[in-house]
C-alpha cells in the first residue's frame, strides 16, 4: 500500500546520538503514515552496525547499504528511486524535526497543489542548544537565490513528481555541498515553485561559524553553480556578478568577520520551544 509520505535520509559515518534523535523526531510526528529510507552512503563498518540497529527498531524504516561513499546526491537519488510516498520529505541525520512538522507540510501541500515543494523556517542549533531562527522568504521569486538557497534543505517536502520530472539530483563534482541549491534554480528556471511555511518546524543544526569553516575549493565549486544558476534564471547581471564570487570572497579574512557580525545580527534568539524570544 502506497505510504503518503517518504522521509529520505543519505548518511556517511553519522554521530549515533544525534541519528537516533533525528529518527526519534520523526517517530514521535503527529502524522503517521509515512516510511522513512535510511541510505548508508559506504559508512565505515562500526558506523553501518549502528546504522543498521537503529534502522532495524521500525518496520517503517527500510535501511539500504552502498558499499561506496559517492556523496549525497547519489544517496538521495537512490532513496527517491526507492521511495514509495506521494510526497518526499527531506531531512538530515542530525536535525530535529518538531512534531507537527509532517502534517503541516502534507496538509498545505494537499491544499496547494501548485506548488512543487514546502519548506520551512528553523530554529538554529549547535551543542549549546538553539542559538538563532533562519526566516525564509514565504514565496521565493528568482531574486531570491542571489544572497543564499531560499530553502533550507532538509525542511523541504516534495512532490515526488516534480523530483522525477526534473532528474533528482545533479551528482557531479561542482554539486557536492551545494546539490539543493543547484536543484531549486533548475527548478525554479524550469517554472515550478515552492513556498515556506512561516513556522520553525525543523531544529537545524549549524555551528554559528559552520560556512566560514567551508574548505576554498567548495567555494569555488559553489561559485560555478551560482553562475550558471544565474544564468537560468535571466538573473545574471554585471551588478549580480557581486554575488557569484561571494563564497570565494566570503573567505577572505576581513570579509568573513564582517559576515560573522551580519548574520549574528540576522538571526534572531528562539526559546527552547521553537518560538521568538522577545
Amino acid at each position: 500500500m502506497e505510504k503518503k509520505i517518504s522521509v529520505i535520509l543519505g548518511v556517511y559515518n553519522p554521530d549515533e546520538k544525534r541519528l537516533s534523535a533525528a529518527v526519534k523526531s520523526i517517530q514521535e510526528q503527529s502524522f503517521k503514515d509515512w516510511e522513512m529510507i535510511l541510505y548508508d552512503d559506504g559508512s565505515d563498518k562500526q558506523y553501518a552496525e549502528k546504522i543498521y540497529q537503529i534502522s532495524g527498531r521500525d518496520t517503517r524504516i527500510r535501511w539500504i547499504r552502498n558499499k561506496e561513499n559517492k556523496g549525497l546526491a547519489f544517496a538521495l537519488n537512490q532513496c527517491i528511486s526507492q521511495a514509495e510516498g506521494r510526497y518526499i520529505a527531506r531531512m538530515d541525520d542530525d536535525d530535529i524535526s518538531l512534531p507537527g512538522r509532517l502534517e503541516r507540510q502534507y496538509q498545505f501541500l494537499e491544499e496547494h497543489p501548485e506548488y512543487g515543494w514546502a519548506g520551512t523556517n528553523a530554529g538554529l542549533i549547535d551543542d549549546t542548544g538553539i542559538w538563532g531562527e533562519e526566516v525564509m522568504p514565504e514565496m521565493p521569486k528568482a531574486e531570491d537565490f542571489l544572497k543564499y538557497s531560499p530553502y533550507i534543505h532538509p525542511s523541504v517536502m516534495f512532490q515526488r513528481k516534480i523530483l522525477e520530472q526534473a532528474g533528482g539530483y545533479l551528482v557531479s563534482r561542482l554539486t557536492k555541498r551545494c546539490e539543493d541549491y543547484e536543484l531549486f534554480m533548475r527548478l525554479h528556471a524550469n517554472g515550478r515553485y515552492g513556498y515556506n511555511i512561516q513556522e520553525p518546524l525543523l531544529l537545524y543544526r549549524e555551528d554559528r561559524k559552520s560556512y566560514d569553516k567551508r574548505k576554498m575549493k567548495y567555494r569555488f565549486r559553489e561559485m560555478q553553480i551560482r553562475y550558471q544558476g544565474f544564468q537560468r534564471l535571466g538573473i545574471l547581471t554585471l551588478k549580480n556578478m557581486a554575488f557569484v564570487v561571494r563564497p570565494v570572497a566570503g573567505g577572505i579574512p576581513g570579509i568573513k568577520m564582517i559576515r560573522q557580525i551580519r548574520r549574528r545580527r540576522r538571526h534572531g534568539a528562539l526559546d527552547t520551544e521553537g518560538n521568538r524570544k522577545t
